[in-house]
């Protein structure tokens, strides 16, 4: 028995390249732990994490959890790392590399959590302050490209690579792509002033020049998506979008309906009264579909004699914004106003023209 305990223990200790197989084995252990913590940190600790920011009435935290999960992840596997170095004789350059291996993976966690935060962040802002929704998405991208590029520069740092030099030269790689890239940064520099000045946001409805009708999806740095009512998407350059008259029907506080209806000559005076009064006081009564203008009355009036009608305007505005309510609030003042004008022994005119002959003798031949 002793013999073979001599035996395995020869065998724990026998070296492979430089060390030994105990020592791999422990290694290998160290592994298998971590990768079962790693397991049991994203199953276990953050499902009951999960299930308490499920009883919160804010979306913020849960949002959060889901982004931490996989960086969090990470920081058994780097202790495993740790002991694993610790545990074995390493030396010289394999002892160095492996050292800043740990603590660029202990690094590259760190800003990984960091950049997983920015989003529910800056979600966060957009909903309590005044941030709008495209400024805090562009403050989102700019603020993860500038702790990437921290994070890049920590890295290197670590590994020895010195910065300065790198830096140095992507000044003068700088300058040559300005040289050649002049519509990037007009396009750049045009989205800032749209996000800026406010112009639209994601989910706004714009008509661009008159032409172009879509809903906006993204304002990015160099170009504006915006999805047509095809729903096919329309990718256009910011700076064609500063230099056009753009239309926001996502500013609408009402939508108008001004028609003009034609009415017989034969119309009189009482009947004509009578019917723009009946119109006026329904668009003026029914609150629920139509609204009031502070600054445009609603009406119904006779404003002109037509070639062959006597005209009548219609104004008046929506209540809701939504273009199915729209529709269906038309329709309902087209059968309210049919209804009035036949009630009133009128009726709708269309175009004639009346052609008068006069008599004449009857030429002697």
């Amino acid at each position: 028995m002793d013999g073979f305990l001599n035996l395995i223990l020869e065998v724990w200790n026998q070296d492979f390249l430089g060390i030994s197989i105990g020592n791999v084995v422990i290694s290998l252990i160290i592994i298998v732990i971590s990768l079962i913590l790693r397991a049991l940190i994203i199953s276990r600790v953050f499902k009951f994490l999960e299930n308490l920011a499920k009883e919160t009435e804010t979306e913020a935290d849960d949002i959060l959890l889901e982004t931490l999960e996989r960086p969090i992840g990470n920081v058994p596997l780097a202790l495993g790392l740790y002991l694993i170095i610790e545990l074995l004789p390493l030396s010289g350059i394999a002892d160095v590399f492996l050292t800043n291996t740990v603590k660029a993976l202990i690094a590259y966690t760190i800003f990984s959590v960091l950049t997983k935060a920015i989003g529910p962040i800056f979600e966060l802002l957009a909903i309590k302050s005044w941030v709008t929704a495209a400024l805090s998405m562009w403050l989102e991208r700019f603020t993860r490209v500038l702790v990437w590029i921290l994070a890049i520069a920590i890295i290197l740092d670590i590994f020895g690579v010195e910065i300065g030099p790198i830096i140095a030269g992507l000044g003068l790689f700088s300058v040559a792509v300005a040289l050649g890239a002049q519509d990037l940064f007009k396009n750049l520099i045009s989205g800032i002033l749209i996000i800026a000045e406010n112009r639209f946001q994601p989910g706004d409805r714009i008509e661009v020049d008159g032409k172009l009708h879509g809903i906006v999806e993204t304002i990015g740095f160099r170009s504006t998506m915006i999805r047509l009512f095809n729903t096919s998407p329309m990718i256009i350059p910011n700076k064609d979008l500063s230099d056009v008259n753009v239309t926001n029907h996502g500013e609408l506080r009402y939508r108008r309906i001004k028609w003009q209806i034609n009415l017989l000559y034969s119309t009189s005076v009482d009947q004509l009264k009578s019917i723009c009064d009946q119109i006026g006081e329904f668009i003026n009564n029914d609150k629920e579909g139509f609204a009031i203008n502070p600054g445009q009355e609603s009406f119904a009036k006779a404003v002109e004699f037509g070639a062959s009608s006597i005209d009548v305007e219609i104004l008046c505005y929506s209540a809701e914004r939504d273009y199915s309510h729209y529709t269906d609030l038309k329709q309902k003042l087209v059968h309210k106003v049919m209804e009035i004008v036949r009630e009133n022994g009128s009726d709708f005119a269309f175009p004639s023209r009346s052609v008068y002959v006069e008599s004449s003798h009857e030429i002697e031949s």
